[in-house]
C-alpha cells in the first residue's frame, strides 16, 4: 500500500500519515496528528494538533476535527461535520486582550468504532460517541450516546437502534431487536444495547 497525499493538501512534517491513508485536496493536517491505515481525509477537512484516528477512518469533505478529538477503527465523519473542542468559547479575555493557547483548556470528542456522524452533524465536547453509534445529519449532539443508539434533532435524542450493518434495527418486544440485514439479534436494558452473541 502507498500513501496519498495532495499536492495541495497541508501535512505537516510532524504528522503520522498511515500506510494506504490517503489526504485529498486543500486538507490540513496538523501536528502531532496519527492517522491510522486506510484512512481517507476528504476535500478540505482539517484535522487537529494531536487528534488520533484509528485504522479506515474516513473524514469527508470540509469536515473539522478540532484537538483533542479520538477517533476508534472505522469511525465515518460526514461532510461539513465539526467535533469542538471548547465548552465556553471566546475570542478575548474579560480585560479585552485575545485569548491565547494558555488562556482555555481543550476539551476533546472521543468517538467509538464503526461510529457514524452524519453530514453538517455537530458535536459539542467533551462528549463520547458510543461504538457503531449513529448520529444523524444536522444533529446537534450535547450529551454521550450509547453504543448503537441512532440519534437525530437539535438537542439529539435517540430515536432507535442501529446495528453495526448501520441499519435501524427492528424492535421484537421485550427488549429484543434485530437487524433486518444480518438478522444479528440485539438485547436492551435500560438505555444500552448489546449483541447477542449466538
Amino acid at each position: 500500500m502507498t500513501t496519498r497525499i495532495a499536492d495541495s493538501a497541508d501535512v505537516d512534517e510532524r504528522a503520522t500519515i498511515g500506510d494506504g491513508s490517503s489526504v485529498w485536496h486543500l486538507a490540513q493536517v496538523r501536528e502531532e496528528a496519527v492517522l491510522g491505515q486506510g484512512c481517507v481525509i476528504g476535500r478540505g477537512a482539517y484535522i487537529g494538533t494531536g487528534v488520533r484516528l484509528g485504522d479506515h477512518c474516513k473524514v469527508q469533505n470540509y469536515a473539522l476535527v478540532y484537538e483533542p478529538a479520538v477517533l476508534a477503527d472505522g469511525v465515518f465523519i460526514g461532510p461539513a461535520v465539526v467535533l469542538t473542542n471548547d465548552t465556553f468559547p471566546r475570542a478575548i479575555n474579560a480585560d479585552g486582550s485575545l485569548k491565547s493557547a494558555d488562556d482555555w483548556d481543550p476539551v476533546g470528542v472521543t468517538i467509538g468504532r464503526g461510529a457514524s456522524i452524519g453530514a453538517r452533524a455537530v458535536c459539542v465536547a467533551p462528549v463520547t460517541i458510543g461504538a457503531w453509534a449513529t448520529v444523524a445529519a444536522g444533529a446537534v449532539v450535547t450529551r454521550d450516546v450509547p453504543d448503537h443508539a441512532l440519534v437525530a434533532g437539535v438537542p439529539a435524542r435517540r430515536i432507535g437502534w442501529v446495528g453495526e450493518s448501520g441499519h435501524p434495527l427492528r424492535e421484537d418486544g421485550d427488549g429484543r431487536w434485530t437487524c433486518p440485514v444480518t438478522s444479528t439479534a440485539y438485547e436492551q436494558s435500560d438505555d444500552t444495547l448489546r449483541k447477542v452473541e449466538q
